[in-house]
Order: structure tokens, then C-alpha cells, then sequence
């Protein structure tokens, strides 16, 4: 009899781990958002501040048990499914400067690895809609046409 109330015990703090999630899956997911970036150019003296479309949120990690020398971990990070590039003009540009700067627009999200083409794959950044010179924010209706390629 005594055994009975130690597994009814050790049943209800088996299920009462199972019932509570683990903190990631509070996290929000990788997603498409829109968010306020920026894009600069060396010859170009203001930086243009507009909303697009990028992907965000969390992607399940590995951390394995036994690390060894000869194992190599890919983390797998929210980036860029399908995407296209359009185009924008900065304005002042110096002479002989090409002011059309491509960027890449999200279409899709997923986990996977990290990709230089297209995301900051750096530990720690800058803000995406961070200037190093003079800000000028751009307005859906002062947005220039844009170039798919």
C-alpha cells in the first residue's frame, strides 16, 4: 500500500512537466513582418528610412550532449524562404554615383541556415533601420518605383 501513494506522486509530477510547454514555444515563430529598415550608400550624403517586408521570430536550436572536435552543429536561423530584390534611388547622390540600391523583400519565412546573400548573420548587429549619416524617412507614397529582378 505504501508504494501506491510514491508512483500516484511520482505519475503527477511526471505529467505536471509534460503539461507545462518549455519557454520556446512562448517565443513567436518565424514569420513574416514588416519592419522599418534603412539604406545607405558611400557617395550618397542621406540615408532613406522605409518599411518592408523581412522575416523574424525563433527557430528550435540543437545543443548537443557531447561536443566533439570532429562534429560540426548547424544551427538553423529565421531567414529568408523566397524572397525578390526591388530597387530604390537615393537622393544627392555625388556625381558618378549610382544612387539605385537593391535590397532583398521577403516573400516567405523559414528555419534554415543562415544565408550572407540576403540576412545578418552576425552575433550581435546594428538596428535594421540604423543611419550612419543623415535620415530621410521615406513614405509609401515618396517611394520611388521599384525594380523586381
Amino acid at each position: 500500500m505504501a508504494r501506491i501513494p510514491e508512483c500516484s506522486i511520482l505519475l503527477l509530477l511526471c505529467l505536471f512537466v509534460l503539461a507545462v510547454p518549455a519557454r520556446c514555444f512562448h517565443m513567436k515563430p518565424c514569420v513574416l513582418v514588416n519592419e522599418t529598415v534603412s539604406v545607405e550608400k558611400e557617395g550618397c550624403p542621406r540615408c532613406l528610412v522605409f518599411q518592408t517586408t523581412i522575416c523574424s521570430g525563433h527557430c528550435p536550436t540543437k545543443e548537443p550532449v557531447y561536443k566533439s572536435p570532429f562534429s560540426v552543429v548547424n544551427q538553423h536561423v529565421c531567414t529568408y524562404g523566397n524572397f525578390r530584390y526591388e530597387t530604390i534611388r537615393l537622393p544627392d547622390c555625388d556625381h558618378g554615383v549610382d544612387p539605385l540600391v537593391a535590397y532583398p523583400v521577403a516573400l516567405s519565412c523559414e528555419c534554415s541556415l543562415c544565408s550572407m546573400d540576403t540576412s545578418d548573420c552576425t552575433i550581435e548587429s546594428v538596428e535594421p533601420d540604423y543611419c550612419m549619416s543623415q535620415r530621410q524617412p521615406v513614405y509609401e507614397s515618396q517611394i520611388p518605383s521599384h525594380y523586381d529582378y
